[in-house]
């Protein structure tokens, strides 16, 4: 057991003397278990877990770990977890994994058959409250998945130890609708508790919110956990800002596996919802430091931008992202070709040659723009990390609180 381990186990069992380190009483934890992939995990690290538990009747979830020696009684086991109980206690498990989860459609369909449909019905009462909170619930997924891979992560709340990516740069003052993840979470936990994820209701959330606007419907994949924290500083790390040009978004979501089609196709989420003027003024009174408007910008949709965000107004006054605000459709890329963009990051797919010509596609062809949107909601959705998981009862906030950032 004292023999070096490599860097990924090392983590891998880190990240569990965490979790080990914050239970204060860990007698109320005797009835959880670690579920975990062999396909996925470090063969090592299988082999150490394997030699100090016993299976359950061949299932794939390990019983709680006995230790049978008081070799490692009070004993740090070298770069892993810290063990503090006598021979023979079980040591106590908490509820997480630390493999990327396995990813299907129809994942709830024993565990909680009618769980895409608690959430359709729950967006479909926040369309009549509000229809704008649609277009918020739908860049979810984009906020979401882009930093740390879909694990819910957005969704919690600050702690005393932990700052959240509800107040990083591209999330602050713009993220808005969390009460309807909420919503959905709350009626899934009445019929279903425990069983259902946040990440998971926000990949089902966001298709909902574009075929509720009359955009595309498709199936998603499920069985994602949530993650047990959630990170300010990479948050603003990754995602790009409103000033952002084609190339800076191409390498972006290069890194991700996501091609130039798709990031076109995926900047179609603007074909619904509203901006900011704190997103623009920069266009509008000084872009690239010129003191005049960028001259992208049509003439007559300018002067429209200058009434709505003159150089003394409250910067979070909102205006739409496209023509057909409230409608999921090409809208977007037609006025892109007409340099009437809202943001910079958007007018700029026009710009360059490389997106270009897909901005064409979608504005003559909305069925095309349908399709590849539905495969970049997708290939996005199935980003994830290595990173312990679980599902949190309260979308806002880990099961184990005191977990500190890591």
């Amino acid at each position: 057991m004292n023999r070096p381990m490599n860097h990924h186990l090392r983590s891998q069992l880190s990240i569990l003397q965490k979790y080990f380190d914050s239970i204060p009483n860990p007698i109320s934890f005797l009835d959880t278990i670690i579920h975990y992939n062999e396909a996925f995990n470090s063969k090592e690290f299988i082999k150490i877990i394997h030699a100090y538990c016993q299976r359950e009747k061949g299932k794939s979830h390990l019983t709680p770990i006995v230790f049978w020696t008081n070799l490692y009684t009070h004993t740090p086991l070298p770069n892993c977890l810290k063990i503090s109980m006598s021979p023979l206690f079980p040591l106590i498990l908490l509820h997480i994994t630390v493999a990327a989860a396995q990813l299907r459609p129809g994942h709830y369909s024993k565990t909680c058959p009618g769980a895409e449909l608690v959430v359709r019905d729950v967006m479909e009462k926040a369309l009549i409250r509000e229809p704008r909170s649609l277009a918020s619930v739908m860049r979810f997924q984009f906020h979401d998945c882009f930093v740390n891979g879909c694990d819910a992560s957005m969704l919690l709340d600050d702690t005393t130890t932990m700052l959240g990516e509800k107040l990083s740069l591209s999330n602050i003052n713009s993220l808005r609708s969390y009460e309807v993840v909420d919503e959905a979470k709350e009626a899934l936990e009445k019929v279903c508790p425990g069983v259902v994820s946040c990440a998971d209701i926000i990949i089902m959330a966001s298709r909902d919110a574009v075929a509720l606007t009359g955009g595309p419907n498709w199936e998603v994949k499920l069985g994602r956990l949530d993650s047990l924290t959630a990170s300010q500083e990479a948050s603003d790390n990754i995602m790009p800002s409103p000033r952002a040009n084609a190339s800076l978004l191409i390498d972006l979501f290069g890194k991700f596996n996501l091609s130039v089609k798709d990031l076109v196709a995926l900047s179609g989420s603007h074909s619904i919802g509203q901006g900011r003027c704190f997103s623009i003024m920069f266009r509008l009174y000084n872009q690239s430091g010129t003191g005049r408007p960028d001259p992208a910008l049509e003439p007559k949709f300018r002067e429209k931008l200058n009434k709505l965000c003159p150089l003394n107004v409250d910067q979070n006054v909102t205006g739409d992202l496209d023509a057909t605000p409230f409608v999921f459709d090409n809208q977007y890329f037609k006025d892109l070709v007409a340099g009437r963009g809202f943001l910079n990051s958007d007018q700029t797919l026009f710009a360059f040659p490389q997106t270009r010509k897909f901005v064409k596609q979608f504005s003559i062809n909305q069925s095309e723009f349908f399709e590849a949107f539905v495969e970049g909601m997708i290939k996005m959705g199935d980003l994830q990390w290595e990173q312990p998981g679980e599902i949190r009862r309260n979308c806002r906030v880990a099961n184990i609180r005191s977990v500190n950032t890591f």
